[in-house]
């Protein structure tokens, strides 16, 4: 029997070592990953570490990372079966971020000035309660039953954390999950996107930019890159590298995780393909935005301003929070928070041809543009925003268009059906595992059947909220 309990032990261990050892490259990432997850949520979102650790990080190989929270010094520092630590800190107005070693805590920083000035208007203008609005062709029993359904659905893969529906600027329907509401900040993911897109396009409407201009990267002038426009860029057209892969140490793995400057890592890349030919989504690409962003102020004030005062806080989205590397510029591939509301809000100005309430936010053209399919991408995304142009979701009027994020983050804008729905959630995604179950037809391209196929929970979610609205 001790001779049974001596090698299985050491069965153990060997393997226990070779998990260790295969898994050592990624450790960072991952310890890098929970840290910052953890952080964020806790110190933006008011959640427990508790409830992110079962949550959001439930999923392997994150969940194998253990966290320590410091709550004087606003940080957490998450290990890989004790190795590999890495520390995330919260600085307020800039969220949370993994430091390294060359981080001073005493170093000043700037954060953006803010106007949250409430304004006694109604929602969505302002913060007041919405105006009572009966709308005769809305079945409210319907649709109460639609969204309770919905719920029902919840999994242990697929939780609904919040759902709210706008018709006509009105709220008529909104439910949340045990332990979220109306107040609770939500991590938009690649929503991120859509909101740098949204930003350049008020430097558009200002006459501030030309995005059919070269991109302004001094590295790229002498060489075939040079053709590349911010056009191109916005599009995800660039025909630059990039694998966007987040199952392994990927290029924006390695970004996210490991860059203190996250908008030079695609900067960095070379042509895999051609200019406006190329469709290829890219998390880098857009941090590269955020990085021309900035080359437009000639202070790093005026840009950490620029995104609040002239769209977030303009637009009423006073809980938005863009959190920002640790070279200080805006993550505009993946950290914004918002309130479900809030998020709204950010619908309705498209809803709304880019006006606020009296004031052209972004042009009726750069609309328009946003939703216009960008060369070789079979009519599913446009500038920064993903589309249903060709039909992809069958059951959805083509000119849908919506900012989507990681884990089902949606929000989901209908012109012709007057609507923005927004979905907030944790969905662990089963793409790749039902596009092989599916297999591929030929002459079908991967990209797109994927996003059909994570896409269909939505395309049936629409379909029951357009049955209650005739």
């Amino acid at each position: 029997m001790k001779k049974f309990i001596k090698y299985f032990f050491l069965f153990l261990l060997i393997g226990f070592s070779y998990i260790v050892y295969t898994n050592y490259p990624k450790l960072v990432l991952i310890s890098g990953f929970s840290a910052k997850s953890n952080a964020s949520g806790i110190f933006i979102a008011d959640r427990t570490l508790e409830s992110m650790e079962a949550k959001d990080n439930g999923f392997s190989p994150v969940s194998s990372a253990t966290n320590e929270v410091n709550m004087d010094e606003k940080s957490v520092v998450s290990k890989v079966f004790g190795l590999k630590p890495r520390k995330a800190i919260y600085r307020e107005g800039l969220g949370a971020v993994v430091i390294n070693n060359d981080y001073d805590p005493k170093a000043p920083y700037l954060v953006p000035k803010r106007n949250k000035t409430p304004k006694n208007l109604p929602f969505p203008y302002g913060n007041l309660p919405q105006k009572d609005t009966v709308f005769s062709n809305v079945d409210y029993q319907k649709l109460i039953q639609v969204v309770d359904t919905y719920f029902k659905q919840n999994t242990e893969d697929d939780t609904t954390r919040s759902l709210l529906i706008v018709y006509k600027n009105q709220i008529i329907a909104e439910k949340y999950a045990d332990g979220f509401d109306k107040d609770t900040k939500i991590l938009g993911w690649s929503m991120a996107k859509s909101i740098v897109s949204t930003v350049i396009g008020v430097l558009d409407q200002q006459g501030k930019i030309d995005i059919h201009s070269p991109a302004p990267i001094e590295e790229w002038k002498n060489d075939e890159r040079s053709k590349i426009t911010i056009n191109n860029l916005l599009q995800m057209n660039s025909g630059l590298e990039w694998e966007e892969d987040y199952t392994k140490i990927s290029d924006v793995t390695k970004m996210l995780y490991l860059d203190s400057d996250m908008t030079i890592a695609q900067q960095k890349k070379s042509l895999s393909g051609e200019p406006n030919k190329s469709w290829n989504y890219s998390s880098g690409t857009s941090n590269l935005l955020s990085g021309i962003v900035r080359k437009q102020f000639d202070t790093h004030q005026e840009y950490l301003d620029f995104w609040y005062s002239d769209l977030i806080d303009k637009i009423g989205m006073h809980s938005m929070i863009l959190e920002t590397d640790l070279a200080g510029n805006y993550v505009a591939s993946s950290y914004p928070w918002a309130t479900t509301r809030d998020w709204a809000k950010y619908g309705l100005l498209y809803l709304n041809k880019g006006n606020w309430n009296g004031e052209q936010i972004i042009s009726e053209d750069w609309v328009k543009y946003t939703a216009t399919p960008t060369n070789t991408s079979e009519g599913i995304y446009g500038a920064q925003f993903w589309l249903n142009a060709q039909g992809h979701l069958p059951d959805v009027p083509r000119d849908m268009f919506m900012a989507d994020g990681y884990q089902g983050q949606r929000v989901m804008i209908i012109p012709s059906k007057d609507l923005v729905v927004v979905r907030t959630g944790i969905t662990y995604s089963k793409t790749d595992e039902k596009l092989e179950q599916r297999g591929l037809k030929e002459g079908e391209n991967k990209d797109v059947v994927g996003y059909e196929l994570a896409n269909q929970s939505y395309n049936d979610l629409l379909k029951d909220i357009f049955s209650a609205i005739n």
